[in-house]
């Protein structure tokens, strides 16, 4: 009999491992599974079928006792997780050939792997460089009758895009957008008498909280999370998911097929990869403690975890076959080449200077060492980065329209990028001769696609985008190749969907980018720090991109504003 060095054994309830051994095969068995909670010989990991392979393994070298049942429900689970693993690579290598699919506008072999990948998986997070196509990768998967009826959650402004992207490719596949927020029958009249759902129902973030319970009911086949970088951030309060959040969970929950396109999934914090992959493949990163253990370091302040070694999570998510990211030279269809030109602009300080006295005690708040009530160097914190950006908008204004109205008389169309109302203000007042067009929060849905459609008519020859606003927006390439960064944003990800609006598959041209920086007030600080959060993303979408030691130069980077700010202004804090 076969000397066995502890017992392992499933709890259904908790959907967990335990296994109980000698303090030396407890030790083994933490190298193995580094993230897992451990306490008195007893060791909890998560059902996942990542685990399940580990331990089957595991238990070739260490017998432990369980029942036949349990034996036979985990060799399973790490059976599913080999073959799964090898399809996926047989796939993406080339070595298995991707799934045929019945498009009016024939899919790219690249789109086709992504197809069949998700198919295969049921889940998958496609992270492919921004433009080439994840759209057409996902409605190559709707052709199969399988994946239908369909849910495709995406951006307010981009559900008619996606309609349209749909009659492109699968003109035989019906369509209906959810118009309001408050629920209604969403079948159709297909014949007298008879009603079905459409093959695709289409809607926005913002609608899925109040329309939660009517689409969890409705049977649907797949889920197409798009821009689901919208999902990153689980919680507004440590207690409490976000309505969002919540409601994507409980719609995804009944779901066999999940997909998440977004070339940038990763904003800030590699940590919210874990929200995101529990709502396309809930438990595949193990438990959040797990989670944290194996692959995160906390900073502390408050501050959420990141990724400590980005590359290498970046290779384990595509060995596990959990996502997918191709860039333009991994599939062949290279881009003209893109240039970025940071050009400084001149900026008038008035608008400095009446915020001064506000922003100068807000900046001594956060400087202040141990002397802040609960809370208030957070809120301080907010206020000035918020006051500093839109004063340093204002400031540059218009000089930066000064410049677009220069690149507009050399022949250039433009995509114009900013993030206050007071700011666009200033540049529709300064480019109204030239037919400029807004792009923001504020527009409905229509009025963002009659601006767009002005744009791509040719009766506009700029187009005021917010950073914020214009995520998964397509056409813009075909007639321009020139993009403004007039106001920045924190996050180099919302900087990479700008330039990806211009930069993508169907531009012939080679793009200019320009970053229009002023040498006062936030820019100066915001230009250095965006770098350090782009490790984090690149690290983890492209494991052989070298993500430095940068990582770790950034204590904060609204204490870098606090004391750039008093050192502008004078003060010595």
């Amino acid at each position: 009999m076969t000397r066995t060095a502890g017992t392992c054994k499933r709890l259904l309830k908790s959907a967990r491992w335990v296994i109980e051994a000698e303090p030396h095969v407890i030790m083994t068995l933490k190298r193995v599974l580094p993230g897992v909670a451990s306490q008195h010989g007893k060791i909890k990991v998560s059902d996942t079928r990542q685990n399940a392979a580990d331990l089957d393994w595991f238990m070739y070298r260490h017998p432990l006792e369980m029942s036949a049942e349990d034996r036979a429900y985990l060799q399973k689970r790490a059976s599913e997780h080999r073959e799964g693993a090898s399809a996926v690579a047989g796939i993406v290598s080339g070595r298995i050939a991707p799934q045929p699919f019945e498009l009016a506008i024939p899919a790219r072999d690249y789109q086709k792997v992504a197809a069949s990948v998700w198919l295969r998986q049921g889940h998958l997070l496609l992270g492919d460089q921004v433009g080439l196509g994840k759209s057409a990768s996902a409605i190559c998967g709707l052709t199969n009758p399988k994946t239908r009826p369909a849910l495709i959650v995406t951006m307010t402004h981009l559900p008619l895009q996606w309609q349209r992207e749909i009659a492109r490719f699968a003109p035989s596949l019906r369509t209906r957008i959810i118009r309001n927020g408050k629920p209604y029958d969403l079948t159709e009249p297909v014949l007298p008498g008879v009603r079905q759902l459409p093959d695709v129902v289409i809607t926005s973030y913002s609608k899925l909280s109040s329309w939660a319970e009517t689409l969890a009911k409705v049977g649907f086949a797949s889920l197409i999370l798009d821009e689901c970088q919208e999902l990153r951030r689980a919680k507004a309060k440590p207690s409490e998911l976000t309505q969002k959040y919540a409601a994507a969970k409980h719609i995804a929950a009944g779901i066999p097929f999940r997909i998440g396109l977004s070339a940038t999934p990763v904003y800030g914090y590699g940590s919210e990869c874990f929200n995101i992959m529990q709502i396309l493949d809930p438990g595949c990163l193990g438990s959040k403690r797990e989670f944290a253990e194996e692959w995160c370091t906390h900073d502390g302040d408050g501050k959420p975890p990141r990724i400590k070694y980005p590359r290498v999570f970046g290779s384990y998510m595509r060995e596990a076959g959990l996502m997918l990211r191709r860039t333009r030279e991994d599939v062949g269809r290279e881009l003209p080449p893109i240039q970025r030109i940071q050009h400084y602009v001149d900026c008038d300080t008035s608008a400095l200077d009446e915020i001064s006295g506000r922003a100068t005690e807000l900046a001594r708040i956060i400087l202040r060492q141990n002397e802040n009530k609960p809370g208030e160097k957070f809120m301080a914190s907010e206020e000035l980065s918020n006051q500093l950006r839109q004063a340093t908008g204002l400031g540059k204004a218009r000089f930066v329209a000064d410049f677009v109205r220069m690149l507009v008389e050399n022949g250039e169309k433009v995509v114009l990028y900013g993030w206050h109302r007071s700011v666009y203000a200033v540049w529709m007042e300064q480019l109204a001769d030239l037919g400029a067009v807004l792009y923001s929060g504020s527009e409905s849905a229509t009025q963002k696609d009659e601006a767009r459609r002005k744009f791509v008519d040719g009766y506009s020859k700029v187009l005021i985008i917010s950073l914020r606003s214009g995520a998964g927006l397509d056409g813009l390439q075909n007639v321009s190749r020139t993009v403004v960064i007039g106001e920045l944003d924190w996050s180099p990800g919302v900087l990479e969907q700008n330039e990806g609006r211009v930069y993508r598959d169907g531009q012939r041209d080679p793009v200019l980018v320009y970053y229009l920086v002023a040498d006062h007030g936030a820019d100066p600080i915001m230009s250095d720090v965006l770098g350090i959060k782009k490790a984090q993303s690149d690290g983890i979408r492209d494991p052989n991109a070298d993500i430095l030691e940068r990582l770790q130069q950034d204590p904060g980077h609204v204490k870098r504003l606090a004391e750039d700010f008093l050192k502008q202004r004078g003060h010595r804090g």
